[in-house]
C-alpha cells in the first residue's frame, strides 16, 4: 500500500511543526508546501527537505495524488483554507483555533457535510502530551468513576518581540479564549464524556500590556454539563525564570478518585515532563506517562484510510471550537472586556 501523501498550506505558528511530526510518525509522506513568508520557508524547508515548496497553493489543491493538507496558517485564514481542501476532495488537519468566528464555523460545518472530508484540529496540550492521554486511558477504564469536573490551566510565555503583528490583532488570532482555551474545551468535552457543554461565564483582559491593546492577556471560563462542571484559566504571565513555556496543569474530580496532570513540569520536584498523580481508593501514586505511545497520527491515518472517527470525533472536533467561540463571545460582551479590534 503506497503511503498517504499530505501537503502543507500555511507555517505561521509553530505547532506546525508538530503536525507534520505526527503524520510522519504515522508513515505518511510530506511532499509540498505553501507559504509567502521566505524567512519562515527557510526554516521550514531545512527541517523537511523533501517538501517542495510552492509558489501557488493551488498547486497542492489541484494534486489528486495528495490526501491531506495541514495548516498553521494565521488563525483567522485557517477556515479558509479548509473549505478550499475539502472542496478538492482532501482532508484537512488544522493547528488551533480551527476557526475564529461563528461564520467560519458554520461555513466549515457546512462543506465538511457536502463533502464527506475529515476536518480534524490537532489539540497538542491532549493528542501530543502523554499524560493526557494516559489520564484519558484511566479515565475510561473507570478508576476515578464518573467525572464531575475539570479545572484546566494553560498558562503561556508572552515573549513579545518574537511575536508577529498578527499575534496582537484580535481579529487574527481570535482572541484568547478562542485560542488558546480552545484546548481545555476541548479536553473538558473529552473527559466528561459529553457534547451537551454549555458555557456559564466567561471573562478577557488585558492587565499588563496596555502598548498593545488587541492583545488579551487573560482569560477564564466556567462550564457546565448535565452532569459535570469545569473551569479554565489561560494567561501569557509564564515567568521568566520557569524552565519551560508554560506549567500547563489539569485536574479530574471523579467520584471515586481524583487525577492531576504537570504535563510540562513539575515545579522543583521531579525532572522531565508529563507527570500524572493519581488518587483514588487504593491509595496515591506517581505515573511517569514520558515513554507513552501518542496514537493520535496513527489513528487519523487510518481514519483517512477508513473513513472512520478513531482519533477525533467529526462533531467533537467542531464542538471543542463552538464552545471556545461562544465563551470569547460571552467574555467580551461584559463591561470588564475593554478591547480594541
Amino acid at each position: 500500500m503506497s503511503a498517504l501523501r499530505f501537503a502543507v498550506i500555511g507555517i505561521n505558528h509553530d505547532h506546525i511543526y508538530g503536525q507534520v511530526n505526527v503524520m510522519l510518525r504515522a508513515g505518511a509522506e510530506l511532499v509540498a508546501f505553501h507559504a509567502i513568508e521566505d524567512d519562515l520557508a527557510k526554516i521550514f524547508a531545512e527541517r523537511y527537505p523533501q517538501a517542495v515548496r510552492v509558489d501557488d497553493s493551488r498547486r497542492i489543491l489541484e494534486d489528486g495524488s495528495i490526501a491531506l493538507v495541514l495548516s498553521a496558517a494565521i488563525c483567522a485564514e485557517r477556515a479558509g483554507i479548509a473549505v478550499a481542501a475539502m472542496r478538492h476532495g482532501k482532508d484537512v488537519m488544522l493547528d488551533k483555533p480551527g476557526m475564529t468566528t461563528f461564520e467560519q464555523l458554520a461555513e466549515v460545518r457546512k462543506v465538511q457535510t457536502e463533502t464527506s472530508r475529515i476536518v480534524s484540529i490537532l489539540y497538542s496540550e491532549h493528542f501530543e502530551t502523554a499524560s493526557t492521554v494516559k489520564a484519558g486511558e484511566l479515565v475510561k477504564a473507570g478508576v476515578i468513576g464518573e467525572v464531575i469536573h475539570t479545572t484546566g490551566l494553560g498558562p503561556h510565555r508572552l515573549r513579545k518581540p518574537t511575536r508577529p503583528d498578527w499575534f496582537f490583532e484580535r481579529n487574527r488570532y481570535g482572541g484568547i479564549l478562542c485560542d488558546i482555551a480552545s484546548h481545555q474545551c476541548e479536553q473538558f468535552l473529552f473527559f466528561t464524556g459529553s457534547l451537551e457543554a454549555e458555557v456559564l461565564s466567561a471573562t478577557v483582559a488585558n492587565r499588563a500590556n496596555p502598548e498593545t491593546p488587541g492583545l488579551q492577556d487573560y482569560g477564564d471560563i466556567h462550564l457546565s454539563t448535565p452532569k459535570a462542571t469545569g473551569y479554565i484559566r489561560v494567561d501569557w504571565f509564564t515567568p521568566e525564570g520557569l524552565p519551560t513555556w508554560g506549567d500547563g496543569r489539569l485536574f479530574i474530580v471523579g467520584t471515586e478518585g481524583t487525577i492531576e496532570l504537570r504535563k510540562y513540569l513539575d515545579v522543583a520536584g521531579r525532572p522531565g515532563t508529563d507527570h500524572l498523580f493519581l488518587s483514588d481508593k487504593k491509595g496515591v501514586q506517581h505515573i511517569d506517562c514520558s515513554g507513552f505511545e501518542l496514537p493520535y497520527g496513527r489513528q487519523f491515518a487510518a481514519d483517512i484510510r477508513d473513513r472512520t472517527e478513531t482519533a477525533m470525533g467529526q462533531e467533537h472536533c467542531f464542538k471543542a471550537m463552538e464552545l471556545a467561540l461562544k465563551a470569547q463571545q460571552v467574555a467580551e460582551a461584559t463591561p470588564a472586556a475593554k478591547m480594541e479590534g
